[in-house]
């Protein structure tokens, strides 16, 4: 990730400081994925050369929970609730994989899709920092979360 950070801003002319809070946020994110469970961690630059760095960002994570131990759909979200900012929005929503919470911040999205076989929740976190979560991005991270299908 720092390779990719470093690259993308020495095309943009950034000041440092940006590229060091990008860098610390991605370094972060990867961390505190990777403690919970984390089985992927996917970036993207959609920005025009030399216009600057836009990144959207992707993790994928299943924390292991024994079978029968997971809260139903409605506890959990009561409980991210609790946790989110007062500006994020929590519903439970049916997706074609099953029963969802979905959290929806300024820029981030969230959504904790109930795993058949009662064995918890599969976690897709996207960030789009740059763009918010009102836009085409956050339109193309609803496509890939309700493309979602268990085989």
């Amino acid at each position: 990730m720092k390779t990719f950070v470093d690259k993308e801003f020495a095309r943009s002319g950034s000041p440092a400081e940006v590229a060091g809070k990008i860098w610390a946020t991605l370094r972060n994110a990867a961390e505190n994925g990777l403690s919970h469970g984390a089985l992927e961690f996917f970036l993207r630059s959609d920005g025009p050369e030399g216009a600057g760095m836009s990144t959207s960002s992707l993790l994928i994570s299943w924390p292991p929970t024994p079978r029968g131990v997971a809260p139903a759909p409605e506890r959990f979200a009561e409980a991210l609730a609790h946790r989110a900012g007062p500006r994020t929005d929590v519903a439970i929503i049916d997706l074609p994989a099953g029963r969802t919470i979905h959290l929806r911040g300024e820029t981030t999205l969230d959504y904790h899709v109930r795993m058949p076989g009662d064995v918890g929740y599969f976690h897709l976190a996207f960030s789009v920092p740059l763009s918010g979560t009102e836009g085409p991005m956050g339109n193309l991270c609803d496509a890939i979360a309700h493309s979602l299908r268990w085989v």
